[in-house]
């Protein structure tokens, strides 16, 4: 019986067929879990997934999660300026609230908005990304329209239980500033991990002839784990992030201010009921908190929490296996804005086959939801996975999503319409992957039919949200990466029509082309790398009036061992220094982004 190093969600799980053993070791098939549930290598998930892992991470020095989701395949971003300013990320032409985030196995984000915090992700804190694009509703719930981002925090994954630190130093343009620190051991079957993260900026302007807004950020982790002599766990989590963000008032000398806090905290627990069933449980809850401010004085407050229990058990037949779980979720809102109802509760029950035969593997899943809101959802998943030869495999797959509707859509006073029903979709998806010694491609094509489009229109002389519109969007993907003689470089090319059916028209915010290319060699103790991201333009309205256009951005990096355990980093983004925008305020005028920046740091690893 072998131990998973994977959290909840992927904790251990029985043993599986692997046809790819030799393939396992290599970065460029890492082991995924946000696909099934379970650890498998990315070429036998049967989905379309990209993993950023920590080297990477280290790397690129990203300031904010942004710089590392961008341009990846079926990946767009929209931000209202640069650090600590809201930020949206699309997967595959779906709307921003389609896109869920896991932090940890855990669902964040707010819901009276609907969407997650994305800008207050400490970058610093997290050891590995993985982002599954097309629907998977049948396995996470609502939400999951475009695909699930899971973020892994120092820990999660429990790769390690050797005594180990780290501290890190660092400092750059517009008097941007940060430290960290790290901790992590095990002792007698219990294991620890803590980190902790301070940045802050006085950031840039965000409208032009306006003073820069600035951001701080706190952030912390820590996990306590212990393994019992029968291989059962059970262990306790927690993370917040939390700080002040300024942004733009109706007049550039008009200041605004939000102090947010995001944070998780649960416990967990793996027990192997017989040699072949594993059951997890996992309690959790999450808070997104947002305290508004206008010159001073407080305007608003907006609190939500997610109370929620998931319950997984995984079977092993034979070369077969079997997830079958329930999981349940409140929403709570406390706000000085008198919503209609500020809570609700959704219960479900999933259940996963995956079911190997030979060269040929398929995938079958299905949910049920129920939901005090708005009634019960029923998705489902159908994958199927062919292997061409040792190098080559074909998949195609076909599920079904909704997006459901917030507390804004449903009771925010005056605007709220509670009769809304979720948004549904249906998703179909044809690719094939070349899986080689130094490299591997991966090609997709998808289509995505969304029924019952949330927005708002002037009905029955009232402007509130109504089930209104119907969108397609039609895309393919191209991914490419590659890793030999000290080399590493990768590649991804998107192209996508994300059309409003009703009127023929692009999406709101949703570019339709997009590229990336990173390329970074290791040299001794000297590492050099650069990134090129090409953005198509979008257009900022539903009536497309209002085009925004493309833009390139140039990233440079360096990095020196210079002493064992000490290292140094160069980062230079925005190296052409280009002025670019990816959203128009109602005012009228574009949210500016960083211009040219240099970031230097300093880390000890123990």
């Amino acid at each position: 019986m072998s131990l998973s190093v994977w959290p909840l969600f992927a904790y251990a799980e029985p043993a599986q067929p692997d046809h790819s053993a030799a393939l396992r070791v290599s970065m460029l098939d890492p082991v995924v879990v946000t696909p099934t549930l379970t650890s498998r290598t990315t070429e036998a998930s049967l989905s379309s997934v990209t993993v950023i892992d920590e080297k990477q991470l280290r790397e690129r020095q990203p300031q904010d999660m942004t710089e590392m989701l961008r341009g990846q395949p079926g990946v767009d971003i929209t931000g209202n300026g640069a650090f600590g300013k809201a930020t949206s990320v699309y997967l595959r032409g779906t709307g921003s609230s389609s896109t869920l985030l896991m932090v940890d196995g855990v669902r964040l984000r707010s819901a009276t908005a609907g969407s997650p915090s994305w800008q207050f992700l400490p970058t610093t804190l997290i050891d590995r990304i993985e982002i599954v694009r097309g629907p998977r509703g049948s396995l996470y719930g609502a939400d999951a329209v475009g695909g699930v981002v899971q973020v892994f925090t120092p820990g999660a994954r429990n790769l390690s239980n050797e005594q180990s630190g780290w501290m890190e130093l660092g400092g750059g343009s517009f008097n941007s500033r940060r430290v960290a620190a790290g901790a992590q051991g095990e002792q007698d079957g219990t294991r620890y991990n803590v980190a902790v993260d301070r940045f802050d900026t006085d950031g840039t302007e965000i409208r032009e002839g306006s003073e820069d807004r600035g951001y701080d950020n706190t952030s912390a982790v820590a996990r306590l784990t212990h393994r019992f002599d029968n291989d059962a766990e059970i262990g306790v989590f927690g993370f917040r992030a939390a700080g002040s963000t300024e942004f733009e008032g109706s007049t550039p000398e008009q200041e605004k201010v939000t102090d947010y806090a995001m944070q998780i905290a649960g416990v967990k627990g793996q027990l192997w009921v017989t040699e072949n069933w594993l059951s997890k449980l996992i309690l959790s809850d999450a808070r997104d908190d947002n305290e508004n401010f206008t010159d001073g004085d407080r305007d608003s407050i907006f609190n939500t929490r997610s109370r929620a229990a998931n319950w997984q058990n995984v079977f092993a037949l034979g070369d077969h296996q079997l997830v079958v779980g329930a999981d349940y979720l409140q929403d709570l809102v406390d706000s000085t804005t008198l919503y209609l109802e500020d809570e609700r509760e959704n219960t479900a029950g999933f259940a996963q086959l995956l079911l190997n035969f030979g060269d040929v593997d398929v995938q079958a899943s299905g949910r049920y939801d129920d939901n005090e809101a708005y009634g019960s959802e029923t998705t489902g998943g159908l994958a199927l996975g062919y292997k061409l030869d040792s190098h080559h495999r074909l998949r195609a797959s076909y599920g079904t999503a909704f997006r459901a509707p917030t507390f804004n859509d449903l009771y925010f006073p005056g605007f709220g319409n509670d009769q809304l029903d979720p948004e549904s979709s249906k998703s179909t998806e044809v690719g094939a992957r070349g899986q080689y010694q130094h490299w591997f491609w991966d090609i997709a094509a998808y289509q995505t039919e969304v029924d019952d489009l949330i927005a708002y229109a002037l009905q029955g002389g009232r402007y509130a949200p109504f089930n209104v519109n119907r969108a397609r969007i039609r895309g393919a993907e191209v991914a490419v990466g590659m890793e030999i003689n000290q080399w590493r470089a990768g590649a991804a090319f998107t192209a996508q029509d994300p059309e409003d059916r009703d009127t023929g028209l692009v999406l709101q915010r949703q570019s339709q082309r997009s590229f990336r290319f990173d390329l970074d060699r290791a040299l001794g103790e000297f590492s050099l790398g650069g990134s090129v991201v090409l953005q198509g333009h979008r257009y900022n309205d539903a009536d497309n009036d209002v085009r925004l256009s493309g833009f390139g951005l140039l990233d440079l990096r360096a990095g020196w061992n210079f002493a064992p355990n000490w290292s140094t980093r160069l980062a230079v983004k925005n190296v052409l220094d280009k002025e670019y925008t990816t959203a128009q305020n109602f005012g009228g005028w574009n949210y500016m982004n960083a211009g040219r920046s240099v970031m230097l740091s300093l880390r000890y690893d123990r």
